[in-house]
Formats: structure tokens, C-alpha cells, sequence
């Protein structure tokens, strides 16, 4: 099984039909797809900035970010299945169906996950390859990587989130982080 991050910076660089279209040609059943909090996140970090509420409420908008992105993933792809929960991931995989997930709020907060910038949807999408057991994790980028840096390296450049390298320190699963071009 696979998690396949679709970053949020695809819809606005417009290859996310195109990534989206990859996966649906090349992966039958097995995967789930994490999309990212895209421009809606970004619109929850401005509001931050100028309402100074706290990062749980951040985090809280944030997830409600993801959801709307899978949400247009879901309009741009019908015949991929939608779930909030893992145990919902779960079922619909059974069924052999390529997954949005849609993270639940509330599972996330039973998990720990703490509300912080420093966690985004790249960490979330570790947390959860995690939590279903799956053989890989693919995290696919607008942002061209460089593929002579590690994982720290990575994060210091902002490539993926300060968290990330936590979430993955003891995973079972192989990492990717890639260029859509290379997707």
C-alpha cells in the first residue's frame, strides 16, 4: 500500500489533474492520496497573522484546509473514494479504491499530533502511512529536489515541514520525495 502527498502548491502551479491523472493510470487500488492544505492554508496563515488567534485554531482551520483540497480532488476525480478516518481508509481499500483521505480533526487530536506550523500536511501524511501500515510514502512537490540531500537537509530547506524528519526517524515504509515531473 502506498501514500501518495499531493502538495498543495500543484493546484496553483496547475499539474494537480495531470498528478492526479498519473495516479488513477498507474496505481488500480492501494493508495491513498494526501493532498495538501494548499491556498486555503495558506489564506488560514494570513488570518493567523492578522487575528493572532492561537495555533490550535490554526491547526484546527488547517485540517479544514486539507479536507476542502480533498474535497476538489474528489470533484476532479469521482471515481476516487473519500475518508476521514483510518479505520474508513481501511475499508474503502478493501473495496479496492483509490482513497482521498479527508483527516479527521478528532483522530488526529487522540493521536498527539500537536497543533504547530512546524507539522503540515508532509508530517500528517507520515503520521498516517504510520497508522495503515503502508509499504511507501511518495511526497510529491512543485519545488525541484535536489536528490544529493537527506531528509534534514530537505527540512532546512523548507522542503518539507521542521516535523517531518520525526515522523519518519523509525518508519517501516521507504520515503520519496519527488518532483511532479518526475511523478
Amino acid at each position: 500500500m502506498i501514500v501518495i502527498k499531493l502538495g498543495g502548491s500543484l493546484a496553483e502551479s496547475g499539474v494537480l489533474v495531470s498528478c492526479l491523472d498519473t495516479i488513477g493510470q498507474r496505481y488500480a487500488d492501494g493508495v491513498v492520496i494526501v493532498p495538501g492544505g494548499g491556498a486555503f492554508a495558506d489564506q488560514v496563515r494570513l488570518a493567523q497573522q492578522h487575528w493572532r488567534f492561537d495555533d490550535g485554531t490554526a491547526h484546527a482551520m488547517a485540517l479544514l484546509a486539507m479536507q476542502q483540497m480533498a474535497l476538489l480532488f474528489k470533484g476532479l476525480k469521482p471515481d476516487f473514494s473519500i475518508a476521514g478516518s483510518v479505520a474508513a481508509i481501511q475499508e474503502q481499500l478493501l473495496r479496492q479504491e483509490i482513497v482521498i483521505w479527508s483527516p479527521d480533526i478528532v483522530e488526529l487530536d487522540k493521536a498527539g499530533i500537536r497543533a504547530s506550523w512546524d507539522i503540515t500536511s508532509d508530517s500528517l501524511a507520515a503520521w498516517l502511512a504510520g497508522a495503515l501500515s503502508a509499504d511507501e510514502l511518495i511526497l510529491v512537490k512543485s519545488a525541484l529536489i535536489d536528490a544529493s540531500l537527506d531528509i534534514d537537509k530537505l527540512a532546512e530547506q523548507a522542503i518539507v515541514d521542521q516535523a517531518f524528519c520525526g515522523f519518519i526517524a523509525q518508519a517501516p515504509f521507504t520515503v520519496k520525495i519527488i518532483h511532479h515531473r518526475s511523478f
